[in-house]
């Protein structure tokens, strides 16, 4: 479900300022991804059609100044952060060898890996020409901080593979870099870009920073409870490949036998069932949707400290429906 499609709307200008900010930047993004034909472009208009929430791009929008339009500096910056998170999204499953992304086929198993690495390049370039094209500096360093961060992200997820002794600050540490980081950076673009002072953007900022926690804590328990029709993965995902979450690592704190099991067993798909069956067991994932609903309740409080000139209401609802997301 798309992010706008779970908001309610105060005013019919404001639905429509939101809304039409949205499609403008889904006309934006299907520009990019159609601007080259052949393989190259098939690859990105799949990535593309494989659809998604726009979590990102609508915390952008809704961290503008809420009064008057929305300018296309920030419309760029919100096609900008999807554009990125598609790119990572490519080239993880490259790295991850997924057959599917959201229930489809990956750009990966669909055209073969070169393209889909060609693919990712691609839109991670589109992604900072469309911030160079704000004639604004800072937004081309903020989301270059972020990039880095997913890299070096990635190759922690490697380094940590079936490393059963990990911490959850080691797990949340991931987590910034993978995740909470970009929403943090759509929060403060959209700031940044919209007319927002430097102190109003940090706190948005560190609001999307623990809303992106938040998020991929809730994501990673589904791969023990999800829908295989709905979330696009069979569960136990995130098992096999070896990477660590927090629901494991919670567990293993209560069945330390899990940790051997594991390792042992990754590819036995029996074995691993009863993994998830006793992970899921042992309480672990009502502890960590704890903890992610302890993030979304500080993401709020941060919310409460910043004045009228954001869409606070809109962007507490969207935190809760986070939550409401998972449950």
């Amino acid at each position: 479900m798309r992010s706008a499609q779970v908001l309610s709307w105060r005013s019919a200008a404001q639905k429509r300022r939101i809304v039409s900010g949205l499609e403008r930047v889904e006309e934006i993004l299907l520009e990019v991804a159609s601007a080259y034909p052949g393989l190259l472009g098939s690859a990105c208009v799949s990535t593309l059609a494989a659809g998604g929430k726009r979590v990102r791009p609508a915390l952008v929008l809704l961290t503008a100044r809420r009064t008057g339009p929305l300018g296309e500096p920030v419309l760029r910056a919100a096609a900008a952060v999807e554009l990125l998170h598609m790119a990572t999204l490519v080239h993880d499953d490259v790295l991850d060898e997924a057959d599917l992304r959201r229930g489809q086929p990956t750009v990966a198993h669909q055209f073969g890996v070169a393209a889909a690495v060609s693919a990712g390049n691609f839109l991670l370039a589109r992604a900072f020409a469309q911030l160079a094209a704000t004639g604004e500096p800072r937004a081309v360093d903020l989301l270059s901080e972020v990039a880095l961060g997913l890299s070096e992200g990635e190759l922690l997820q490697m380094e940590e593979a079936f490393r059963v002794t990990l911490s959850a600050d080691e797990y949340l540490r991931r987590c910034e870099l993978k995740t909470a980081n970009l929403f943090a950076a759509s929060c403060r673009l959209g700031a940044l870009l919209g007319g927002l002072d430097d102190s109003a953007g940090a706190a948005l900022g560190e609001y999307g920073r623990l809303l992106g926690l938040a998020f991929q804590i809730l994501d990673d328990i589904l791969d023990f409870t999800g829908d295989e029709a709905k979330t696009g993965k069979r569960v136990g995902t995130d098992l096999r490949d070896g990477t660590v979450t927090l629901p494991l690592v919670l567990a293993l704190q209560a069945r330390p036998d899990l940790g051997p099991r594991l390792q042992r067993c990754a590819r036995d798909e029996d074995c691993l069932a009863g993994v998830v069956r006793d992970v899921v067991a042992s309480g672990a994932l009502e502890q960590a949707r704890a903890v992610a609903v302890d993030y979304i309740a500080g993401a709020r409080r941060i919310l409460d400290t910043c004045d009228a000139a954001v869409e606070k209401e809109l962007l507490s609802e969207l935190a809760g429906s986070v939550v409401d997301r998972y449950s």
